[in-house]
């Protein structure tokens, strides 16, 4: 597999041969509007694919070209797959693991109910780990927060109320990151 792509590229060129695969008649056109890209890197892509041999382009029409992908590009297509998989679980861990950090402090300073400060998959997986140790999720002002930044996760005590991280070494004063 091709180790010197980056994880954009490696998602995109999934992406495209995932999209090739279900429609070999697809238009440049198409494939940027239902990948919410430009044509031009449509084009650079599909162009760097047929080059390596993954995808082969045959004229269906006179203006027409039907992409056909090759035995190396569904090979491709399996090992982008797997490494997708693999990095989404990774990522779902790390979360999982920094979300139970920020509850064990919550229910540590007494709580068991806290806002989250954000929304997308990283909120719903904090979500799921909150029903999960029985805290309520609360729309509060008042409440403890757990903030998202990317991927990082940070504590909020309401004001008075010690950190019970503060001793701890490895929690960075409530940031979980």
């Amino acid at each position: 597999m091709e180790t010197q792509l980056t994880e954009q590229e490696n998602t995109r060129a999934l992406e495209m041969l995932t999209h090739i695969e279900a429609n070999p008649d697809i238009s440049q056109v198409t494939l940027a509007d239902e990948l919410g890209v430009a044509v031009g890197t449509i084009n650079w892509h599909l162009k760097r694919l047929i080059s390596k041999g993954y995808v082969k382009v045959k004229r269906a029409q006179r203006k027409k070209l039907r992409y056909i992908i090759t035995p190396e590009g569904i090979a491709l297509r399996a090992n982008l797959t797997v490494d997708y998989i693999k990095t989404s679980f990774d990522l779902y861990r790390r979360v999982r693991e920094r979300s139970n950090r920020c509850l064990e402090q919550l229910e540590a300073a007494g709580y068991n109910e806290v806002q989250i400060l954000g929304e997308g998959e990283i909120a719903e997986v904090i979500g799921l780990t909150c029903l999960e140790h029985g805290v309520a999720l609360t729309q509060s002002t008042n409440a403890p927060k757990i903030s998202i930044e990317g991927i990082k996760l940070a504590l909020i005590l309401p004001e008075g109320v010690p950190d019970p991280a503060s001793s701890h070494p490895t929690f960075s004063g409530g940031e979980h990151g």
